[in-house]
Parts: C-alpha cells; structure tokens; sequence
C-alpha cells in the first residue's frame, strides 16, 4: 500500500517537527516557532495523551502529512470533546485524497473514543479546506468565534 495513516511514535518527531515547521512557516506566513519548540510540543502530547495526539500520513514511509487533535470537554454534554487544530499535507501531494483520507481517519477516531463530537476552524477563503470538511459531514457552527491574541 502506498499511503498508512497511524498515530505518531517517538522516531517520528524530527520528521513530524519539519512538517510542522513547514504548515506554521509556509502555508500560514507565520513567526518560525523553532524546531525545539516543536519538537517539546510533539514529546509532551506523546507523554499526555488525555491533552492531544497527532496522526501522520506517510507515503511510502515518507510523511507527507499531519493532523494534530487537542482534547477538551463539553459542558452541555457532559463527555469530551476533539478540536482538530491541524491538518496538513505538503503542497506536492494536495489533491490527491491524502487530506480525505487523514480527516476520515482523524472522525473514526474521534467517534471511536467516544468523543461529543469534533470541532476546527479553517480561514473563509480556504475554499479547497471547506469543501472537504462540508463533504465528510462537516457543518458550519452556529455559534460566533471570538478571540484573544496577546
């Protein structure tokens, strides 16, 4: 097979902070975090996993791809809650059903383990990232976002 969607292990962090670096630096424009920060990132989710996993998408062997799930809970529903934070793919393998494939993955699991349900937010112009979600079952919230940067 040339595609396996798993849960990341402890050998994968230096290839896993590249991507990572590469999602937050390329595709988002955004400060350069460091590769160190990233990769205490990717350990302490690895040690609390009641926090956050991540997943990665490797063709064959090579990881093209990311997704990172945050956990909180769900007051009105009394049971806890996935927020996919991060879904990735290198730009060179876009389009061909990786990211389909990874956010699939990403809902069985969330409904494996019982989850409320899963929440993202993806920028309005990103046509590509809606059509995909809106097509597994992804429904736009009727609740406002609002945020805080500091």
């Amino acid at each position: 097979m040339s595609i396996r969607i798993r849960t990341v292990e402890a050998e994968d962090i230096p290839s896993l902070a590249e991507a990572m670096q590469t999602y937050i630096v390329d595709h988002y424009e955004h400060p350069d975090p460091g590769i160190g920060k990233l990769k205490t990132l990717i350990k302490k989710l690895l040690a609390q996993p009641e926090i956050g996993i991540q997943f990665i998408v490797e063709h064959y062997g090579d990881l093209i791809g990311f997704a990172t799930l945050y956990q909180t809970f769900s007051t009105l529903q009394v049971k806890k809650t996935a927020i996919l934070n991060d879904l990735y793919i290198y730009p060179e393998f876009q389009g061909q059903h990786y990211g389909k494939e990874l956010l699939e993955f990403v809902l069985s699991y969330v409904q494996s383990e019982d989850f409320a349900g899963m929440v993202l937010e993806t920028d309005r112009t990103n046509k590509k990232a809606r059509r995909l979600y809106e097509s597994l079952g992804g429904a736009k919230s009727a609740w406002t976002h609002y945020e805080w940067e500091f």
